[in-house]
């Protein structure tokens, strides 16, 4: 095996959630799986994403300044699943969404997620990769649905390897 192919394993070792990350520019809304997801700071609590350059919720969060991170729990995976398929290949995603809107930015909460956060952006630093790192400090959050660590939706649960 290759050292390629070593960090490829490796990567592909580390466990990674399965999140809807919607965001809003005034009426422009939109939603779209991540799994690139931490807590990077207690005091402002901080949280970083990996957001693809290529997203279109790259361009909303840049212009908008605001997104929100929707948890599923394993149960409702389906939920989640209508927004896997990017805003270019499915134009319409968010016209047949069905959410509520968060109390302190508006952004989207979908519709079956068990619990949201709302941020405001701090910083998109670019890394000089495919993806930026999107820095946001929470505002807010909401729980819909009670659940333990173990009943949050991964990227094992959904069957699928975005990593390496």
């Amino acid at each position: 095996m290759g050292d390629e192919d070593k960090v490829k394993s490796v990567l592909r070792m580390m466990p990674y959630g399965f999140y809807a990350l919607t965001s809003r520019n005034g009426d422009d809304v939109n939603a779209m799986v991540v799994n690139w997801v931490s807590q990077v700071s207690y005091t402002p609590r901080l949280v970083a994403i990996g957001l693809a350059k290529s997203a279109y919720s790259h361009g909303v969060i840049s212009e908008g300044k605001v997104f929100a991170l929707n948890l599923f729990h394993n149960e409702d995976k389906d939920a989640i699943m209508g927004f896997t398929k990017s805003r270019e290949k499915n134009p319409d995603k968010m016209k047949d969404a069905t959410y509520t809107e968060s109390p302190e930015i508006q952004c989207p909460v979908l519709a079956g997620a068990s619990a949201y956060l709302e941020c405001k952006v701090v910083q998109i630093v670019d890394v000089g990769g495919d993806h930026d790192i999107l820095v946001g400090e929470v505002i807010n959050a909401d729980v819909m649905k009670d659940g333990e660590v173990a009943d949050t939706l991964t990227l094992t649960e959904v069957g699928w390897s975005y990593a390496g």
